[in-house]
């Protein structure tokens, strides 16, 4: 079976940043996990923030500006407007498809209380605000005076009218009275103590916001000759440097800014590929920082080294976390039609 993996690599080229494991095993049939490293961009610098349209100076992201580039040919990177580009060395890393393939989606949401009086006094403040008119001052007073002799209505008559007030205004009072003392006592318990009703709370799950997905891998290997070696500790390495902050000496080069700041470390890109497209079938990935990178050296449970001092069996674990959520609008776009999507 042809081995285009062989084919890229040779002579050096596009072919000589990319560091793979297995060495030799990869091929046109077979299914992998590609991981390319990309300088971190800045929301301010993104060509994909939302900009002056938001007000907000560039300062935010529009949804779906961390995607995945479009350009997913092996070893090559090109992002449309972004600077974002394919480091030279170690810059692309191949690895096999992990044991445990699996993705996870999930939003987070919250429940919501509002009892009758807070609702009202709420529909009441919202009235309030939308009936003042400062080219109309006199008739903005007369609005706020009615709406707040309709709103003493509206909640008298929910309460049972001036007898039902009187006793939430006493067991308020009382509460707090109890509280100064030492005591914990709400109106809710003292409502449920003397009549055995509380406020309706009306309860509802609301949605709080978008959650941040994070993938985990784990790779065991096994060096089978000292070119897999040499691949292996320079695989552990990229990962290893590329998550590092960066100095600003060392990435301004100057040194002007001496060590009053650091910048944030590289970006991955991580996809699932099936021979040189990919996969048609799973998840695909935003980008991601690398959060955690551990290394277990022994990887049989004891130490063990060949005699060149290369551990016979290691075990790597990475932790991911991609950079934005993942919005509707990623399932309709170039990068997410195939397969499951994200």
């Amino acid at each position: 079976m042809l081995n285009f993996f062989q084919n890229l690599f040779k002579g050096g080229g596009s072919g000589s940043n990319i560091l793979r494991y297995p060495y030799e095993a990869l091929s046109s049939a077979t299914d992998y996990l590609q991981i390319d490293i990309l300088e971190y961009v800045p929301v301010s610098k993104n060509s994909q923030n939302i900009g002056s349209e938001s007000g907000a100076s560039g300062l935010i992201s529009r949804p779906g500006s961390r995607r995945n580039s479009l350009n997913n040919r092996v070893g090559y990177r090109s992002i449309g407007g972004l600077t974002n580009r394919v480091l030279k060395d170690g810059g692309t890393i191949l690895l096999q498809i992990p044991s445990q393939v699996q993705d996870g989606n999930s939003a987070s949401y919250g429940d919501s209380k509002m009892n009758g009086l807070v609702a009202a006094a709420a529909d009441g403040a919202s009235n309030i605000m939308s009936s003042i008119k400062l080219d109309d001052m006199k008739g903005s007073i007369e609005n706020v005076q009615n709406n707040l002799t309709g709103l003493g209505k509206q909640v008298a008559a929910d309460v049972g009218g001036v007898d039902g007030i009187k006793d939430i205004a006493t067991k308020f009072f009382t509460s707090k009275a109890v509280g100064a003392l030492g005591g914990n006592v709400s109106v809710n318990q003292l409502l449920a103590r003397q009549s055995g009703e509380i406020f309706n709370p009306n309860m509802e799950l609301l949605f709080n916001g978008p959650t941040l997905r994070s993938f985990r891998f784990s790779f065991k290997m096994t060096p089978r000759s000292s070119a897999e070696a040499e691949q292996i500790k320079l695989i552990i390495r990229s990962f290893k440097r590329n998550m590092a902050p960066k100095t600003a000496a060392s990435a301004n080069k100057s040194g002007s800014r001496g060590n009053f700041f650091l910048k944030s470390p590289n970006i991955f890109e991580l996809r699932y590929r099936s021979g040189n497209q990919d996969h048609p079938f799973l998840h695909k990935f935003k980008q991601c920082f690398l959060t955690d990178v551990s290394v277990n050296y022994t990887g049989e449970g004891v130490y063990a080294t060949y005699e060149d001092a290369t551990p016979v069996s290691m075990i790597l674990d990475l932790s991911f976390k991609e950079l934005e959520p993942v919005y509707d609008v990623d399932y309709d776009s170039e990068q997410g039609q195939g397969g499951v999507g994200y």
